[in-house]
């Protein structure tokens, strides 16, 4: 974790306004102001914590449950039929802001929406991966 406070800390204590979409006592729902689609919506925790494996199994499970019905509103209010759930831990994966937070991505026919290219490899060592990460499990 970190004391370096982010925008979302400014954004979850009033500094900064937002274009709130829901809010409960453990997450706020906000529109992305760099969006990649209309519609793009950002949700994150009230809790701080720079990745998600350092977050609370309690905010985690706020994140989770709230997610499916913010999904729904997204597709109601845009018309989009399709999305994307992104959530990235580090710069080198993409994280620009260094507070949890998980985008709802509306995808559109124009081709508005998130862009993925996957470079898929080949699972060599399916049962020794699959076991050490089962080990791992706290």
């Amino acid at each position: 974790m970190s004391d370096e406070s982010t925008i979302f800390d400014a954004i979850l204590a009033g500094d900064i306004p937002c274009h709130r979409v829901y809010e409960d006592d453990h997450v706020l729902a906000f529109l992305d102001i760099g969006p990649l689609s209309r519609g793009h919506v950002l949700v994150i925790p009230k809790e701080r914590a720079r990745f998600m494996h350092e977050l609370s199994e309690a905010s985690a499970a706020a994140i989770g449950s709230v997610l499916p019905k913010l999904c729904r509103a997204v597709m109601a209010a845009t018309g989009c039929a399709h999305y994307n759930l992104l959530q990235n831990n580090g710069a080198p994966a993409h994280q620009a802001v260094f507070h949890v937070h998980v985008h709802i991505i509306p995808k559109f026919d124009d081709g508005s929406g998130l862009g993925i290219e996957w470079n898929s490899g080949e699972l060599d060592d399916g049962a020794a991966m699959a076991g050490a990460i089962a080990d791992a499990i706290e």
